[in-house]
């Protein structure tokens, strides 16, 4: 072994431009940067929504309305996609857990009942919330709602 066999070793070296190694390198004085400015700085970043001292977008278009912190969403699921449960997965009873298995709800979704469609076979229901119309199907058929 000669030192002129040496190579280094596969893997260990990479195929780019370096840069700041000095003028005669070609990408020394400002490292590719360009002169003055935040952006040839170092620590720069660059923060969401800036514009380049321009009034940001999100502060120039108005503000109106209200947003209630205290909010409750549910997804709603109504009987005609209970019946479909039913007729496809035969499904002896509705829970958020059954739901969530076929692809119906979210992990933490909560889940309201309405009533658009019709059932035709007696199934108990648990679920968060009930429209009247749903909880008043549901017992016509002699199902259950139970409200968790």
């Amino acid at each position: 072994m000669n030192l002129h066999n040496l190579t280094p070793a596969k893997g260990s070296t990479k195929n780019r431009k370096r840069i700041a190694r000095g003028q005669g390198s070609g990408r020394g004085g400002t490292s590719t940067r360009g002169h003055k400015g935040a952006k040839s700085r170092s620590g720069y970043s660059k923060k969401v929504g800036f514009e380049g001292g321009q009034m940001p977008l999100q502060r120039r278009v108005p503000k109106f309305g209200f947003k209630n912190i205290n909010r409750v969403e549910y997804k709603a699921i109504n009987l005609d996609i209970i019946q479909s449960l039913i007729d496809r997965k035969k499904v002896k009873e509705i829970t958020p857990e059954i739901l969530k298995e076929n692809g119906l709800v979210g992990n933490n979704e909560l889940v309201k009942i309405l009533g658009r469609g019709e059932l035709n076979k007696k199934i108990n229901v648990s679920a968060h919330k009930f429209s009247a119309t749903a909880k008043a199907a549901i017992e016509e058929q002699g199902g259950n709602c139970t409200e968790i």
